[in-house]
């Protein structure tokens, strides 16, 4: 299945306010958003991790535009590309049920013990994929 991308644009205005840790504030208007940054380059990066979390918890996500919407001569305003397909494969922790087999005295010792099977095999997937 091809991968989903998505492109919206964002304005970033530097923020009028006393504090210096974000003073970029951006706004994703195609989907009622903001979020900040300390640089422009960070305060992208921000943007694009918005819309990769936003496609997290929505099930269709609204069509890409294109279009720059209306901003004063100081912002800066940009298209930003995600695809969130792959947003969603790395940063989805969602917990789904699998089916798996096993031998029976491995499924009896772990009952005595008390053994998580679902953590083991989490872990041992983190391990055995390098994440």
């Amino acid at each position: 299945m091809k991968d989903k991308i998505v492109t919206y644009p964002v304005i970033i205005r530097k923020d009028g306010g006393e504090t210096d840790t974000m003073p970029y504030l951006v706004d994703i208007p195609a989907l009622d958003g903001m979020t900040e940054g300390s640089s422009i380059d960070d305060a992208l990066a921000m943007a694009a991790d918005y819309i990769g979390t936003y496609s997290l918890d929505e099930v269709t996500m609204p069509e890409s535009v294109y279009k720059l919407p209306a901003h004063n001569e100081t912002d800066v305003v940009s298209l930003v590309p995600v695809n969130i397909s792959e947003y969603r494969r790395k940063n989805d922790s969602k917990v789904i049920k699998k089916t798996l087999s096993i031998p029976n005295y491995l499924n009896e010792l772990g009952n005595e013990r008390g053994v998580n099977f679902s953590l083991i095999l989490t872990n041992a997937l983190k391990k055995e994929l390098n994440v």
